[in-house]
């Protein structure tokens, strides 16, 4: 199982790096719509990276299960990825993919909702005894 508290907190450590490069190492080179779409993927690596952190606990906890973090971490990785490389250089066609991102981090946190609504008790309280 992997540690999905760990890779959230590698999520939020990337967030920092890149949200502080984006206010101090690129306001002069790129245009303000770059700058913007920057700063949209930082935020929404932010809100992910914390959700993810959230998410870790209740694996471990056993309310829910790894496919939720899947789907966030694919998410974030296609949403803000797609994002920052547009900003960087990418060609803009390359923004085609940046709502498959968010289609995933939709489908992560309706997985969560689905998963914790059929489930009575923790996962490991729910095999017979």
């Amino acid at each position: 199982m992997l540690n999905w508290i760990g890779i959230a907190a590698l999520n939020m450590a990337i967030a920092v790096a890149l949200g502080a490069f984006g206010a101090h190492g690129l306001e002069a080179i790129v245009s303000p719509q770059q700058l913007e779409w920057w700063h949209t993927a930082t935020l929404y690596l932010f809100i992910h990276a914390l959700g993810l952190l959230l998410v870790g606990l209740l694996i471990r906890l056993k309310y829910t299960t790894q496919t939720t973090a899947w789907l966030l971490q694919v998410g974030i990785v296609i949403f803000a990825g797609s994002l920052y490389a547009m900003t960087l250089g990418a060609p803009r066609w390359f923004g085609a993919i940046t709502p498959i991102g968010g289609i995933f981090m939709i489908a992560g946190w309706l997985w969560l909702a689905v998963s914790t609504f059929r489930l009575k008790r923790p996962i490991s309280q729910s095999k017979p005894s």
